[in-house]
């Protein structure tokens, strides 16, 4: 897309999860088209994926079959930014009941894991990468448990393409070698040997294969979570993690399980959005939504200086109280309606200054004995998947290793890429999120769902990028549903991504006048060139109150979307 090509919106096009365009609303044209249909769709973050999930809806699987699938391949053909050896969470709409439930498949420390392990090392902060950063993956335990309660079609067909494409290889793309150039520097040699052979990626064209990974996918489609949790598998990555000096044993991948929890919602504009509860940062998410109800978006308008401004401030103190309280509720009392609270959020709205950015904020909910959080600038590299099926179910699904290779080690036997998600514990002590046995680590991941105030199925959306993830969701819904934006072009539109501090990135779309005023207002503006994976790679299906499905991918990795 070129700037300054506009072209007004067809109002037939409209998704019923979008305002209605006014006569002067003007938005770019799309790189891409919506993709349409009307039976069932899939969008995901690599074209196979997109195109495992597409066969798996067309011979009669659902949508979390459809889901297990693309997850699979993504597994092998987005290697840097997810895998076996990663977690995972999701939401999945039950069409036949109305109900939504939610995943965490996220891993947890291991029993060895205690703040005076890293004091020994003489450590302040947990590494953030290396042994010291790994917990048990979550992801494999988080295919098969949805499967087996939702699926209809047997792991060994939705685990068959993945398989084939890491034994038999798949084409190396542009975008993926120019990733393992950047992300390779904390790789161990069993990772370069395999992604970086003679210090550089692999050709583009070229097929990169990984047997030993499709033989520990052989194993877990035949013999599920024990085929990875259990057995040989499970003793090869805990041998390779103590060797290494990581915290992770035997015992522990053999103790991780799935937890299946209530998502948290809140109100926005005609629709409930649901989300992931803590350990997840889903809880700023519904902070932005329910601070941004006290400002007339739509008058605003759309990318205007006031409007970004707004949107950056309320960032600074969602993430406050993210930073202070996103860990795992089963080792600490976390206040979820107090962070949730109308009243709360209208106060912490009115906190925004309308001519002047705040470099900091503190958390609005403290406890008793107040650690402060340590805010972060995350990265995350992630994949993020959606599917809808034939029968109305929907699936919101989000994956990862956390940084790029997660913790650059990868086992060769197994073929397995170690996340670093334990990177993101801190050492403080009455921190909720200090580092214990058992206790799984504040998480970036935050995929959602949404549904029409009858309950009924509205849309899924997510998108990779750390801590970008809840600030580009809340720009992509305000586009759909203020700004009277199609799906593709709500994730198009172009973003800002604010850092710590007065520090923000926009995308050069944005216009000129606009960032030299937000500037003027104290932020800290840099501009990116090109469709970069700084700002996230969102996916989205919606289904209008006819039942046409519109699905959506991101031009800023590779995402694509199918439907019929």
């Amino acid at each position: 897309m070129t700037a300054g090509a506009c072209e007004t919106p067809d109002s037939s096009a409209q998704s019923s999860a979008a305002a209605s365009p006014s006569a002067d609303v003007h938005f770019p044209a799309t790189n891409r088209p919506d993709v349409r249909g009307v039976t069932g769709a899939v969008s995901a973050g690599h074209p196979l994926a997109a195109a495992a999930g597409y066969d798996v809806l067309r011979r009669g699987g659902n949508a979390m079959d459809a889901a297990i699938a693309m997850a699979g391949v993504l597994a092998v053909v987005r290697p840097h930014m997810n895998g076996v050896g990663g977690d995972a969470f999701a939401l999945y709409y039950e069409a036949e009941s109305g109900r939504v439930h939610a995943m965490n498949g996220s891993g947890r420390a291991g029993a060895l894991a205690t703040p005076a392990l890293f004091a020994e090392q003489e450590l302040d902060e947990v590494p953030g990468n290396g042994p010291l950063s790994v917990t048990v993956p979550g992801a494999v335990a988080a295919w098969i448990d949805a499967m087996e309660r939702f699926g209809t079609l047997p792991v060994e067909e939705l685990l068959a393409p993945a398989i084939g494409y890491a034994r038999d290889g798949f084409p190396i793309s542009t975008r993926l070698a120019s990733d393992i150039r950047a992300q390779s520097g904390a790789l161990n040699d069993h990772a370069r040997a395999l992604y970086m052979p003679y210090g550089e990626p692999p050709p583009v064209g070229s097929l990169l294969r990984n047997p030993a990974l499709a033989s520990t996918l052989e194993l877990i489609a035949r013999s599920g979570k024990d085929g990875f949790y259990r057995g040989p598998v499970a003793e090869r990555l805990a041998t390779f993690i103590e060797a290494e000096g990581g915290y992770v044993r035997a015992a522990d991948l053999a103790a991780h399980t799935t937890t299946w929890v209530e998502p948290l919602g809140g109100d926005f504009e005609g629709h409930t959005m649901l989300v992931l509860p803590p350990n997840t940062q889903g809880i700023a998410q519904l902070q932005l939504f329910g601070m941004a109800r006290s400002f007339d978006i739509a008058e605003m308008g759309h990318n205007s200086a006031e409007y970004l401004h707004a949107l950056i401030e309320m960032k600074k103190l969602a993430f406050a109280d993210r930073d202070q309280w996103a860990a795992d509720p089963e080792f600490t009392d976390i206040p979820l309606d107090d962070l949730l609270d109308g009243t709360y959020l209208r106060a912490r709205a009115g906190m925004v200054d309308p001519d002047r950015a705040a470099e900091e904020r503190t958390p609005g909910v403290v406890p008793t004995v107040l650690a402060a959080g340590r805010s972060r600038d995350d990265s995350g590299d992630t994949v993020y998947l959606t599917a809808v099926d034939p029968w109305g179910n929907a699936v919101s699904w989000i994956q990862s290793l956390f940084a790029g290779f997660g913790s650059g080690l990868l086992e060769p036997e197994t073929g397995v890429v170690l996340h670093n998600r334990g990177a993101l514990f801190n050492l403080e002590a009455g921190h909720p999120n200090v580092i214990a046995p058992g206790k799984r680590p504040y998480h970036t991941l935050t995929p959602m769902l949404a549904v029409h105030g009858d309950g009924s199925f509205a849309f899924t959306l997510g998108t990779p990028g750390g801590d970008s993830q809840p600030q580009s969701l809340l720009q992509i819904v305000n586009n759909l549903v203020h700004f009277g934006m199609t799906p593709q072009a709500a994730i198009e539109a172009p973003r800002f991504r604010s850092y710590g501090g007065l520090r923000v990135a926009f995308e050069d779309r944005v216009p000129a006048p606009v960032l030299g005023r937000l500037g003027e207002l104290g932020h800290v503006v840099e501009v990116v060139h090109g469709w970069t994976a700084t700002f996230g790679g969102a996916q989205m299906i919606v289904r209008d109150r006819d039942g046409t499905l519109t699905a959506a991918s991101d031009p800023r990795r590779e995402a694509y979307a199918i439907a019929y």
